[in-house]
């Protein structure tokens, strides 16, 4: 009923699972080693995200003097968003690139310094900033 063809040999209590390398009494550490490593990775990227005042989440923004918006200058100081909207929208059709602020004074209207003299030709306004004065 046997194939004599096929001879298997097997010794008494061996297997043959290849060379696996030995690091002495520090094998049985490297596991927990590795995983208490890993945890403490993680625990201190977490504390520096949720960390307060140096968290990754962007603050709210702030409202500043109409001179504190870098190289932008007010050329339109509008009443509501609305009336904001509708000059930005005529700018836009003009080609000239603008964008709307909320100082401490006020809504704002503002441009590049560029574009300035043009927007102010277009809406017919100059701004009444203390900048100005």
């Amino acid at each position: 009923m046997s194939d004599p063809s096929v001879t298997v040999a097997v010794r008494a209590g061996t297997s043959d699972n290849g060379r696996v390398p030995s690091w002495g009494s520090f094998s049985y550490a490297f596991g927990p080693l590795v995983a208490v490593g890993g945890l403490v990775m993680l625990v201190l990227v977490l504390r520096w995200a949720f960390s307060r005042g140096h968290s990754v989440v962007a603050t709210p923004g702030r409202s500043g003097a109409p001179e504190d918006y870098g190289l932008l200058v007010p050329v339109a100081e509008p009443r509501s968003r609305p009336e904001a909207q509708q000059t930005i929208d005529l700018l836009r059709q003009a080609g000239i690139t603008s964008s709307v602020v909320q100082t401490t004074v006020g809504l704002r209207v503002m441009v590049w310094p560029a574009e300035a003299g043009r927007a102010e030709a277009i809406l017919g306004t100059r701004p009444n900033d203390a900048a100005q004065a």
